[in-house]
């Protein structure tokens, strides 16, 4: 046991010291809170770990969380789940966790383990890797001391992930520690020791025992790291990627033909999603850059005189987000629609660094991306990819005149959200007609002469032009009108 620079400080920890004395239980400070106290990390979480004489009643962890809630206040709400053994309840910003001690064993088919009252050692046993599996003693004779069965406080300092037991075992026994090695190795910046990783592969095939909704969580805490590029290359190369996210998994690789060959877009699409994490945290923004490229292997054409082309694989590609999101359990509704916009006109803004800017084209632009343009700019300013650092720098000095010429398209003519001046219920009225093609024709020919500039965005203008669509139908003017 060694003393260690873990910070007590707070109130809490001798009011469950003293809660533990009075049940005469020990109880020890477990897991994450340990851990990101020593790397110097905030951590709202904590976890305690009760441990009890045999003859003790069997729910030590609900009775330490009722007694250290009634010590600080008598109306502390305390969430119990007896199914579970254990006990929640918040104080001060904090979550506060108490769970008696116990060791666990697993069937094959199921990572939902069978519980058994243990001894603390049996607890950190069933941690998943040694730098969860330290702890920090509340009790008088021994308060502050770090108990380390595993060297985890060597693999906090060496910057190490590893099991502290059999990694195969590990694995086996809950493959959604697999995802969970690689989501620390890539929060925290660090390496996941070669036994451990030779293990998630030879594992890899029990991830499919885990809920998608598990996967999906461990995978968006990934997205959201500092460097998740860094977390989907250990993905690819344990071969979990390919199970998990199959369609990430087809961008990568290079087809050469008449010695041209195109860009990975494996690696393109890892390094957009590292673009965008340094100017968003946006989840769904670095869903966004995750998707852009999705359909470029079901759109891949090598094409005489030209190379490889990837023909509308924007558009393809928005249609294969709402069956990703549905397979992966996210959100189907704005999130879902954010990102499938976003893939769909992730080439619009390019384009215009290609040719003349017209008013015409920026207008088009304004009107179609609308109030989420600046996360479409972000994505398009991300994809601009190349190791010719020249010809990224021209491309972005370019871009920033698109971005300036849409400020001043957007100042004069209104166009962002803009809805048509007249609406199919005035088209009807005027001309006495019902719902049908000729109201949604005007409609549309009304919309594009204003994003186009032969009109402005005017009532009366638009008035005008709805008369002459209307003669043009052979439409005339109502007797109610």
């Amino acid at each position: 046991m060694k003393a260690v620079a873990i910070d007590l400080s707070h109130p809490i920890f001798l009011h469950v010291s003293q809660a533990a004395a009075r049940l005469g239980i020990d109880v020890y400070v477990v897991g994450g809170y340990v851990r990101d106290q020593l790397l110097g990390r905030p951590c709202k979480d904590i976890d305690f770990v009760t441990v009890a004489p045999a003859s003790a009643h069997q729910q030590h962890g609900m009775e330490l969380a009722r007694l250290t809630a009634s010590l600080i206040h008598q109306d502390l709400q305390v969430n119990y789940f007896k199914n579970f053994g254990t006990a929640q309840f918040r104080w001060e910003g904090l979550d506060l966790e108490f769970v008696g001690a116990r060791k666990e064993s697993y069937m094959r088919h199921s990572r939902k383990p069978i519980v058994e009252n243990g001894t603390l050692r049996d607890d950190q046993n069933r941690r998943d890797f040694t730098i969860n599996a330290l702890a920090v003693s509340l009790n008088s004779a021994s308060y502050g001391q770090l108990i380390d069965p595993f060297g985890g406080l060597g693999d906090l300092e060496k910057k190490i992930i590893r099991t502290p037991l059999n990694p195969d075992l590990t694995f086996s026994d809950d493959p959604l520690r697999m995802m969970r090695a690689i989501r620390f190795a890539t929060q925290l910046g660090f390496t996941i020791h070669p036994e451990t990783f030779e293990a998630i592969k030879r594992n890899r095939e029990r991830i499919q025992i885990v809920s998608q909704e598990r996967i999906t969580d461990e995978l968006n805490k990934i997205i959201l790291a500092p460097k998740p590029s860094s977390g989907f290359l250990l993905l690819e190369e344990s071969g979990l990627l390919r199970i998990i996210f199959p369609e990430l998994q087809a961008l990568k690789g290079v087809e050469n033909y008449e010695g041209k060959g195109h860009k990975d877009n494996f690696y393109h699409t890892l390094q957009v999603l590292d673009n965008i994490t340094k100017v968003s945290q946006d989840l769904w923004l670095r869903w966004a850059a995750l998707l852009h490229d999705i359909a470029k292997p079901q759109t891949k054409k090598f094409v005489e005189g030209i190379g490889w082309t990837f023909h509308s694989h924007e558009i393809l590609g928005s249609k294969m987000v709402p069956k990703i999101f549905a397979r992966m359990k996210l959100p189907m509704g704005q999130e879902m629609r954010f990102v499938r916009k976003l893939v769909y006109l992730h080439l619009r803004p390019i384009a215009l660094t290609k040719e003349e800017i017209t008013d015409s084209a920026l207008r088009r632009l304004l009107f179609e991306a609308g109030d989420d343009l600046e996360s479409l700019l972000s994505l398009c300013e991300a994809d601009i990819t190349s190791k010719n650092r020249e010809k990224v720098k021209r491309y972005l000095i370019k871009f920033e005149q698109v971005r300036e010429r849409l400020k001043e398209v957007e100042e004069k003519d209104r166009i962002r959200n803009f809805q048509p001046p007249i609406t199919g219920e005035i088209i009807m009225q005027y001309f006495g007609i019902k719902p049908g093609k000729e109201v949604g024709v005007i409609k549309e020919e009304i919309k594009d002469a204003i994003l186009d500039g032969k009109i402005r965005n005017d009532y009366d203008e638009a008035f005008q032009l709805m008369i002459e669509l209307g003669k043009k139908l052979g439409l005339k003017k109502s007797d109610q009108a």
